[in-house]
C-alpha cells in the first residue's frame, strides 16, 4: 500500500527518448523513455542502476533540456525508474 502523496507540483503523463549526460568520473550518456514531466521535473524510465540521488546531470527531452538532480531511484525487475528536478537551462 502507498503512503500519502508528496509531491508538490502535478505530473502529466509524457513520452518519447531522454538523453542524460553526466561525469562518473568519464563522460556517460544514457537514453531512456520519458514517463511523465511536471513543471520542475520529470520522471524517466532506464537501464542505468547507478544513479545516485543528489548527482547532477544534463538532460534533454523533446519538452525542455538542461541541468537536473536526481531524487530517486526505484529499482523494478526490468528497469529503473528515476525522479529528477530542473536546476538550471
Amino acid at each position: 500500500m502507498s503512503g500519502p502523496e508528496k509531491r508538490r507540483e502535478q505530473r502529466r503523463q509524457a513520452s518519447g527518448t531522454v538523453r542524460i549526460r553526466f561525469e562518473d568520473p568519464r563522460p556517460q550518456e544514457i537514453a531512456g523513455d520519458l514517463v511523465d514531466v511536471s513543471e520542475n521535473g520529470f520522471r524517466m524510465a532506464h537501464a542505468f542502476p547507478s544513479l545516485a540521488a543528489g548527482q547532477v546531470v544534463e538532460f534533454s527531452h523533446l519538452e525542455a533540456r538542461g541541468m537536473a538532480r536526481v531524487m530517486w531511484n526505484r529499482i523494478l525487475e526490468q528497469r529503473v525508474e528515476t525522479g529528477f528536478f530542473v536546476v538550471g537551462n
